[in-house]
């Protein structure tokens, strides 16, 4: 009874693998060492086979690869006649006891410590896998990259894979990815290729995932191809149940290609703040149509026939009355706007009462941020903010406008034959961009001052075009009393027959003026103060300076 109080961990392995030494893993073994066997057991919840072999591991520790061979050769006993014990092994490594480790040069497995498990022996206190309690979802998103990125090493086996996965989960069920995602019933093997398809999306911002992407979660290949045939077929459960879906490809759905479903990515990762999606979401880039103020804008004849048409057409009651006849007579209901012509026409303004005048918030898409420095993210930012505006329109309400401005550098022509990995960037984009709008459900708008340099694959996808010329003379005559209200008719005619600005300008110096009236008061020359920011305003008036010898 002394000596056993005088136990610990160390001690009884010490012991144990010293009567383990060419026992050819006899009953004997379990004779002589039968206080030290117990006592191991007690202490770390093991059975007899288990703590034997987790003190031949702990032998072992500094190996950088434990092979069973290794052990046989230790007991003086074939590897085969270990095969009987490779359940117990399995526990250890299930218990995170010992790890599993590929050996890539021969291609066999072998096992190691880690060194948590010989502190803790090396401290006699029991080993616990670390808590897997977070604090964020985004924690516990780290956590799941680490998991699948061992697995992906071979460093745990499909079951501890799972296990730990399991684990996490369990760990955090106040979160709700962990509530919803147990919500919708799963077998254990199902809900693990849910969080493996979460986890893609999440941490490596994957929605075209291909079944080299996920062919490392199982340990052979005969399961590996269950899983792809399961896919490719549409019977696995969780396309069956609309968790994830197929990509597309030119209008065609491309079953080697997944992604996770619109619906999906709602329900399970509100509380992540997804960049450019939950950016969106969180109101960032998405313009209220209540904060927009109301302007008077002036047309030629022809535009505002053109804008009147279309803001008829985006009313809600009459869109969703077009979009049900298209759908009946099997047309995909997008409805895709160029508004294109010089600067300072009225093109986003235009954009901004349509909005205003339907009810319809916007969604702006900043190019400069989309485009990354990292190969493949500007891509998936695209796919991102098309995901996440179908998520909009399905999620009801009105169907917001997808506002992509200033987009002369993303519908210009193709390069051919493109050579450097940015012009392959840019063309990648603009594929991707051109295969949303040929599936696309919605009201996308774009504007460009740049017409002329339009690929011509943009140009037959965009169905409504109206191109935005510089204002007549009666119209620039009017924005000048509409901008300036205490400019009289004979001084306003006089400013609209000499400068043929745009309504941008003419707002440039109402502004000017405005600011002037705050500062100095009403007791000033006007028309004379008018005409010297006209002429600011003309940039070829200006002297400009040459450059170079």
């Amino acid at each position: 009874m002394e000596q056993k109080e005088k136990l610990d961990l160390l001690t009884a392995v010490q012991n144990i693998v010293d009567e383990a030494h060419d026992s050819e893993f006899s009953q004997e073994l379990y004779s002589k060492a039968d206080k030290y066997i117990k006592y191991l057991s007690e202490r770390l919840d093991l059975t007899a086979q288990q703590s034997v072999l987790m003190s031949l591991f702990i032998n072992f520790f500094s190996d950088s690869v434990i092979r069973i061979e290794d052990i046989g050769r230790y007991l003086k006993c074939s590897p085969i006649s270990l095969i009987r014990y490779m359940k117990d092994i399995d526990v250890l490594v299930n218990r995170e006891f010992v790890r599993l480790s590929s050996y890539k040069a021969d291609r066999r497995n072998g096992y190691w410590v880690p060194n948590e498990v010989i502190d803790a022996f090396k401290n006699d206190v029991k080993f616990e896998p670390k808590d897997y309690k977070c604090e964020s979802c985004y924690e516990m998103f780290g956590l799941f990259d680490d998991v699948f990125g061992q697995r992906k090493n071979d460093d745990l086996s499909y079951e501890a894979c799972s296990n730990k996965i399991n684990r996490i989960l369990d760990c955090n069920k106040d979160f709700l990815f962990v509530q919803n995602l147990r919500g919708y019933g799963l077998p254990p093997e199902f809900e693990l290729q849910m969080v493996l398809f979460s986890h893609l999306f999440v941490n490596n911002y994957d929605d075209d995932i291909r079944f080299h992407d996920l062919a490392f979660l199982y340990d052979n290949k005969r399961e590996g191809n269950m899983w792809r045939r399961s896919l490719s077929n549409g019977i696995n459960p969780l396309l069956a149940c609309n968790l994830i879906e197929y990509n597309t490809n030119d209008g065609l759905v491309d079953t080697e290609s997944y992604r996770v479903a619109i619906k999906t990515k709602q329900h399970l990762f509100s509380e992540l703040n997804l960049t450019t999606l939950n950016s969106q979401d969180s109101g960032e880039g998405m313009l209220k149509a209540d904060s927009i103020v109301d302007k008077n804008l002036f047309y030629g004849e022809k535009e505002a026939s053109q804008v009147k048409e279309l803001g008829n057409l985006l009313d809600d009651a009459r869109y969703k009355e077009i979009c049900k006849r298209m759908n009946d007579n099997g047309f995909r209901c997008g409805f895709s706007c160029l508004f294109y012509g010089a600067p300072g026409t009225g093109k986003t303004e235009t954009v901004l009462q349509l909005a205003k005048k339907t009810g319809r918030n916007i969604m702006q898409v900043n190019l400069s941020q989309i485009k990354s420095k990292w190969v493949g993210e500007s891509e998936k930012n695209i796919k991102r903010i098309f995901d996440f505006y179908r998520m909009k329109v399905k999620s009801g309400g009105k169907a917001p406008i997808l506002l992509f401005n200033e987009a002369d550098g993303i519908i210009s022509k193709r390069l051919e034959n493109a050579q450097y990995s940015v012009d392959k960037m840019e063309n990648t984009m603009q594929n991707i961009i051109l295969q949303e709008m040929e599936n696309f459900d919605g009201i996308l708008i774009a504007t460009t001052n740049l017409a002329q340099n339009m690929d011509g694959a943009f140009e037959r996808r965009f169905l409504y075009k109206i191109r935005f010329e510089k204002p007549t003379k009666d119209a620039r005559m009017s924005m000048w009393r509409e901008m300036i209200p205490s400019l009289d008719s004979d001084a306003a005619q006089m400013l609209a027959s000499k400068y043929e600005f745009s309504g941008g300008q003419i707002e440039n110096i109402a502004r000017r003026y405005t600011i002037g009236d705050i500062l100095y008061g009403d007791d000033r020359d006007k028309v004379k103060e008018l005409l010297s920011y006209c002429d600011a305003e003309k940039l070829e008036a200006k002297e400009m300076r040459r450059v170079g010898f």
